[in-house]
């Protein structure tokens, strides 16, 4: 028998901001809470549905060195240059970690800086 990932927790200054942001990009919602500290958020049928849930957990320093763990999206309902535009608004920002400018991805920062890329193939919803 095989695994599956069934979250995905990530270390943030701020679980609210984080939380309120990549349920606007996934289209999410917040699942469970343990006050301040932490937030899950995951697709509509929770732990152990369709998606992993994400664990927003709040760090105070940053860990050391660069996160060897980022996430790959793709649209679902546009193609992918509506996508960035969506998650520009929505507060990423363009990053830059050497692309050529041939890559059929963008690279992006969530608000807290973690590093993601929207990818150009585009997959169904589930």
């Amino acid at each position: 028998m095989a695994c599956r990932i069934g979250e995905l927790v990530l270390g943030c200054r701020d679980p609210e901001v984080l939380a309120r942001f990549w349920c606007e990009v996934l289209d999410f919602v917040v699942l469970d809470r343990e006050g301040n500290e932490c937030i899950e958020i995951g697709a509509r049928d929770g732990f152990g549905g369709t998606q992993p849930t994400i664990i927003l957990s709040r760090r105070d320093q940053p860990e050391p060195g660069k996160s060897r763990l980022h996430i790959d999206l793709n649209a679902t309902d546009r193609d992918q240059d509506a996508e960035l535009e969506r998650l520009l608004r929505l507060g990423a920002r363009l990053a830059d970690i050497g692309q050529t400018g041939e890559e059929q991805w963008h690279v992006l920062a969530d608000p807290e800086g973690n590093e993601f890329c929207l990818l150009k193939a585009r997959l169904n919803p589930l």
